[in-house]
C-alpha cells in the first residue's frame, strides 16, 4: 500500500512554481555548457560557428575584446529590439520573456567566468565537433525549457517579421554571414570547420529534443484484423488503434491497425502478424518521440 501512495506523490504533476524554477535552472544549466564550450573548444581554435558567440570569436580577433563584452552588447540591444518589434513571440508571455532574458545575460556571464580555462584540444577538428556537441547539449536544455538565448534568432525572427522569408531562410541568413565572414578574417579552411560546428550543433539540438529513444510505428491492413489485434495486445503487450481505412482499387472499407512498440519488438510483431495473415500489409516507420503509457513520460 506504502509503495502504491508513494508512486502515486513521484507521478504527481509538478507545481506551476516547481516547474517554473525547473525550467529556469535548466536555461542556467544549459546556458552555462554552452559558455564551457565556446571557451574551451570554439574560441581558442578559432572557429565561428554563426550567431552572436561567432561573431564575438572574430571581434576578439581583431581587436582583442572580450568576447562576453561584445555578447553583452549584441544580445541586450536585440532583445530589446525582440519585445518592441514582435511583440507577442516575446513580451506577450512574460515567462518565457523572462527566460530568455537570463539566458541572454547569463551566457555572457559565464563566458567571462570561464575565460581563463585551458582550452581542451588545439586540434580545429576536434574542437568544431565536440564544441558543436557541446553548444547543441546547452542550447537544446535551454529549448526544452521553452526558452532561448536571444542572440540573432532574434534577429532572424524581426527579418523573419517584415520580409515574408521563411524563418528558417533567416536563420541560415544569418549564421551565413558569420561563417562567411569568419572566411574572410581566418581563411575558408576556418569556415568550413565553422560549418561542421554548426552542423553538429544543429543535429546535437535535434538530439536533445527528440530523444535517443527511437520507437516504431506500425501500419498493418489485414483481412483478419480482429485476430491480429488481439495477438498484439496479449502477446506483445502494446496497445492497438483501429482506423477505418477503404481500400484505394475496391474502394471496400479495411480496417487498419496502428500500433507503436520498441525497436527490440518490431520482429517479434512481423512475427505475429506473419503467423496470423501471411499476406497482410505492413508497414514499419520511426517515431522520433513517442509520450504516454508505455513509453517516456510527459
Amino acid at each position: 500500500m506504502m509503495k502504491k501512495i508513494q508512486r502515486k506523490r513521484d507521478l504527481e504533476p509538478l507545481t506551476p512554481v516547481q516547474r517554473t524554477l525547473f525550467e529556469f535552472a535548466h536555461v542556467f544549466f544549459g546556458s552555462a555548457l554552452v559558455a564551457i564550450s565556446f571557451n574551451i573548444f570554439l574560441l581558442p581554435n578559432q572557429i565561428a560557428s554563426g550567431g552572436v558567440a561567432g561573431i564575438s570569436t572574430i571581434v576578439y580577433s581583431i581587436s582583442a575584446m572580450e568576447p562576453a563584452y561584445t555578447q553583452w552588447a549584441l544580445n541586450i540591444p536585440l532583445f530589446v529590439a525582440g519585445v518592441l518589434l514582435l511583440g507577442g513571440s516575446i513580451s506577450g508571455s512574460v515567462l518565457y520573456g523572462s527566460k530568455t532574458l537570463a539566458g541572454t545575460l547569463f551566457l555572457p556571464f559565464i563566458v567571462f567566468l570561464t575565460r581563463d580555462l585551458e582550452p581542451a584540444t588545439f586540434d580545429p577538428l576536434l574542437a568544431a565537433i565536440f564544441g558543436g556537441i557541446g553548444v547543441g547539449l546547452g542550447l537544446g536544455i535551454v529549448f526544452r525549457s521553452y526558452s532561448s538565448t536571444g542572440g540573432t534568432d532574434l534577429a532572424a525572427q524581426i527579418i523573419n517579421k517584415y520580409t515574408g522569408l521563411s524563418l528558417g531562410v533567416c536563420v541560415f541568413i544569418m549564421d551565413g554571414l558569420v561563417v562567411a565572414s569568419s572566411a574572410a578574417v581566418f581563411g575558408f579552411e576556418y569556415a568550413l570547420y565553422a560549418l561542421i560546428g554548426l552542423f553538429t550543433t544543429g543535429k546535437t539540438i535535434d538530439l536533445v529534443q527528440v530523444g535517443f529513444g527511437y520507437s516504431k510505428m506500425v501500419i498493418i491492413i489485414s483481412q483478419y484484423d480482429e485476430e491480429v489485434k488481439q495477438g498484439l495486445l496479449t502477446k506483445v503487450d502494446r496497445g492497438v488503434t483501429k482506423l477505418s481505412g477503404y481500400g484505394g482499387y475496391t474502394n471496400h472499407e479495411r480496417p487498419v491497425l496502428m500500433c507503436v512498440v520498441g525497436r527490440n519488438e518490431v520482429t517479434r510483431l512481423k512475427r505475429i502478424v506473419q503467423t496470423i495473415d501471411p499476406s497482410a500489409f505492413v508497414i514499419v516507420s520511426n517515431a522520433s518521440e513517442v509520450l504516454g503509457e508505455g513509453f517516456k513520460k510527459k
